[in-house]
């Protein structure tokens, strides 16, 4: 049984504004469902626009100090931050799995540990904030480059990973000195606010990190639109980030997009068999599916598609299913029934079209649980290949030519993530460069780390996540020219006053 009582954690309400906790004033309460099991286990005021006022207010006067600090004065800042997250990394991991119903194991030895790395790599960047060095490029002049922090950026973050999207939202803005209002998802609030509580412990400003727990259309929209925000970073559907890209246009303001995806398993006929039916189902069911990057397109090569497909079925039902907090459970229950529903709903629509192998059904149980489910036989251009379904569903088709594995992988709308299973490095390498995607791994799929970028093509958006890559994202860059001369009359005034 889990140990998190969130209804006592945060009694004061589930805004964190200017180093405290506070209750929202929106008018609207919200329960947060533990989709394991259905109860109710925290119920809270919703953030209004008066809240999102309060905590950009709040940032915007943390913003001088925090931006004013030296690199080592942050630096140290986010590597005690990393070890507070350290300390309560049991906390996290069973708040994490009471409010999304992942497996515990999952919580500790993915979410959290990744979470923590995460701070202590951006801790050390932090020490990075640099420029193009100085030249003379004009012969006259001294030029550099800086780079200094936006201000305030408000952040959007989904639900499928809670704490690992705060900490990708939060940290490379505030190691170059931003300071950062993030919505959470309202189904999803707690390790947010706990991320958020630990930098307070580890001594970041009140104000430098703020947590406004609202809905999208009042909340989010409001922050987006907000004139003293100066940037938007947004990680959820393609759907809902034209809607964002619409509103932060209207302000003119810099905008981070990491959007759905439909990443395509591409098994050429040379592939590790064994290594890639076991790569294709812990691909397409890590977090019950429920990510961006999940294995959803297996395309395998035909003299392996059959023996895949048999592979593939039969681990997917060892795969077992049950509390998350039984350290041998493997897959939790969906976010909530109601996101159950809508994958069970594209999984019905595809048996007019296409053979469900294994799964296809819910089980009869409280809680918003799906079998792990594999189809085979749909066309190219069905519903089940090309919509992002985020559920533990992956269809499987086979292909003839190299050629045409590579055309289809890239036939979709998306471009996130790929996988290429190859022994042959030349048509591995060929994969890499000619699939359409911000991430293609070679002969494993899922793995990320703090160093690489994380970040789609087409429209799974724009801007990285993680790395140096991400931390350059949340810096405005100014060219700065000093003339060397002390010559009053420079040679290039007469083309606009006398002659030479």
């Amino acid at each position: 049984m889990h140990n998190f009582q969130a209804q006592d954690h945060f009694a004061d309400g589930a805004q964190y504004i200017a180093g405290r906790l506070t209750k929202g004033t929106s008018g609207t309460s919200h329960a947060v469902v533990d989709p394991a099991t259905g109860d109710e286990v925290y119920t809270y005021e919703l953030a209004g626009s008066d809240d999102v006022d309060a905590a950009v207010a709040a940032a915007a006067d943390a913003f001088p100090g925090w931006a004013g600090a030296t690199p080592g004065e942050r630096s140290d800042a986010l590597h005690r931050f990393a070890g507070v997250l350290a300390e309560r990394a049991e906390d996290v991991a069973q708040a994490e799995s009471l409010q999304c119903g992942k497996p515990i194991k999952l919580s500790r030895e993915f979410d959290v540990p990744g979470t923590v790395d995460n701070a202590a790599f951006f801790a050390g960047a932090a020490r990075h904030l640099q420029g193009q060095s100085a030249g003379e490029y004009t012969g006259d002049h001294t030029s550099y480059v800086r780079r200094e922090p936006i201000g305030v950026v408000g952040s959007i973050a989904p639900w499928n990973y809670p704490l690992q999207m705060a900490a990708w939202k939060v940290l490379p803005a505030i190691a170059a000195g931003n300071t950062i209002v993030l919505k959470p998802a309202e189904l999803t609030p707690f390790t947010s606010l706990l991320f958020a509580q630990a930098a307070t412990e580890a001594g970041i400003p009140d104000g430098v990190v703020n947590i406004v727990t609202g809905a999208g259309k009042d909340a989010g929209e409001h922050l987006v639109g907000h004139p003293d925000v100066a940037m938007t970073s947004f990680t959820g559907s393609t759907g809902v980030g034209k809607r964002v890209a619409e509103i932060a246009t209207a302000t003119v303001k810099r905008l981070h997009l990491e959007l759905g995806g439909k990443a395509p398993f591409v098994v050429f006929d040379d592939a590790d068999l064994d290594a890639a039916v076991h790569g294709a189902v812990a691909g397409a069911l890590i977090n019950s599916g429920q990510d961006c990057t999940a294995a959803t397109r297996a395309y395998v090569q035909r003299p392996l598609y059959e023996a895949f497909v048999q592979g593939v079925a039969d681990l997917m039902e060892s795969v077992r299913l049950g509390d998350p907090f039984d350290p041998s459970t493997d897959m939790g229950p969906l976010i909530s029934h109601a996101h159950r529903d809508r994958v069970a709903g594209f999984v019905d629509r595809a048996r007019s079209y296409a053979h469900v192998v294994t799964g296809g059904e819910a089980l009869q149980h409280p809680g918003a649980y799906y079998k792990p489910t594999l189809i085979a036989d749909a066309a190219q251009d069905s519903e089940i290949v090309q919509s992002e379904i985020f559920g533990p569903v992956l269809v499987v088709l086979p292909f003839d030519s190299d050629d045409e594995g590579i055309r289809l992988a890239n036939d979709t709308p998306y471009g996130l993530a790929a996988s290429a299973w190859s022994r042959d490095v030349f048509r591995a390498n060929r994969a890499t460069r000619e699939i359409k995607a911000g991430c293609v791994w070679v002969n494993d799929h899922i793995p990320i780390l703090s160093e690489m970028p994380h970040g789609g093509y087409k429209a799974s958006g724009y801007g990285k996540d993680m790395s140096a890559y991400s931390f350059e994202e949340y810096t405005q860059v100014k060219h700065v020219m000093f003339d060397n001369t002390a010559v009053v009359r420079k040679d290039w005034h007469r083309t606009i006053f006398g002659d030479r």
